[in-house]
């Protein structure tokens, strides 16, 4: 098996099942030509949050790392009522991001897309941000995206840990990092980021948790996912 393999295989598959219209392609695109690190979720993934939202009929999801607002845009797009361009019926995302720049071309991109009514994008380290949303009593939220730095993966879980409710669902991306995942010996801070975090969820008595190998068009990696008990 190739990267052309999996390249091919998601190139099948996105158009008949993604439903990736001119507002995600523009977000992509957009976020590109703004000098956004073309880091984002693939077609298929983004509507693997789309769904496994509208699974645990999320109302409220919040969303570490927002980027250009590309998977924020799927995540609004699972509340009830919400199509193509807008026309909700209740929903909010909370996403935190640290790069300004970052906010704004995201704020672009959900007014283009009608959801910028149903995003609350907030500006600085989510290490901060996460605290200051317990202290206002936000949540609980039904469904986290987790998709920032992986040093502080850990950190970020116990966080959303105290946002969510039983029920909730909890994703984290890239936690596989091309198999290093399992090089007990690396010295990369993002793999030893991702450890901490698997095995943290070893240990976590709230939480019922897997690892999903991914592959397709961002190569090889993977996904944590954990149900609140």
């Amino acid at each position: 098996m190739s990267q052309e393999t999996w390249n091919d295989v998601d190139a099948y598959v996105a158009p008949q099942l993604a439903r990736h219209d001119g507002a995600l392609s523009g977000a992509l695109a957009a976020s590109t030509a703004a000098g956004l690190p073309e880091i984002a979720v693939s077609p298929l993934q983004g509507q693997m949050l789309h769904v496994l939202a509208k699974s645990v009929g999320a109302i409220t999801v919040l969303e570490i790392g927002t980027l250009g607002g590309y998977s924020t845009i799927w995540l609004a797009r699972a509340f009830p009522n919400v199509g193509p361009n807008g026309g909700p019926d209740g929903g909010k995302v909370v996403t935190l991001e640290l790069e300004p720049h970052h906010a704004e071309v995201a704020r672009t991109n959900l007014q283009k897309a009608g959801v910028a009514d149903l995003v609350d994008i907030r500006v600085g380290r989510a290490i901060e941000t996460l605290p200051q949303l317990v202290q206002e009593g936000a949540g609980p939220f039904d469904f986290v995206f987790i998709d920032a730095d992986k040093p502080s993966g850990p950190d970020y879980f116990q966080w959303a840990l105290r946002l969510t409710r039983p029920g909730s669902l909890i994703v984290v991306d890239n936690v596989v990092r091309q198999g290093e995942l399992a090089n007990a010996a690396s010295e990369d801070e993002n793999v030893l980021g991702c450890r901490r975090l698997v095995e943290m969820l070893q240990q976590e008595p709230r939480v019922t948790a897997t690892v999903v190998q991914t592959v397709g068009t961002k190569g090889y990696d993977g996904f944590a996912l954990a149900v609140v008990l």
